[in-house]
């Protein structure tokens, strides 16, 4: 059974830093999309950075850009989101989602193409 296990987070200062960390589990695929997600009160969900995991390829939310790294960490099934720069608008639940498996790197971009999801971890920042 695949399994999903956020950690980090919590809360910051406008111009602080985080680091969420997603560990995957219960699963032998080498091409998935892995990722965050977040969500704030009142909108919709949006993707934050997802990476297409044996390849490489990232992808970013346009809000997020040039502030955050996603990266991963293939011996251990796990990625990472390093948040630089946080603004008071950063403020939301984070959620990690995976595509296990992931046939081609455009699956990652469609959030409904995701299977797997965390329980979430709300990330604040505080002006």
């Amino acid at each position: 059974q695949v399994q999903l296990v956020e950690s980090g987070g919590g809360s910051a200062q406008t111009g602080g830093s985080l680091r969420l960390s997603c560990a995957a589990s219960g699963y032998t695929y080498s091409r998935n999309c892995m990722g965050w997600f977040r969500q704030a009160p009142g909108k919709e969900r949006e993707r934050v950075a997802v990476i297409y995991t044996g390849y490489g390829n990232t992808y970013y939310g346009d809000s997020v850009k040039g502030r955050f790294t996603i990266s991963q960490d293939n011996g251990k099934n796990t990625v990472f989101l390093q948040m630089n720069s946080l603004k008071p608008e950063d403020t939301a639940m984070y959620y990690c989602a995976g595509r296990l498996p992931a046939i081609v790197a455009t699956q990652c971009l469609n959030q409904d193409e995701y299977n797997y999801w965390g329980q979430g971890t709300q990330i604040t920042v505080s002006s």
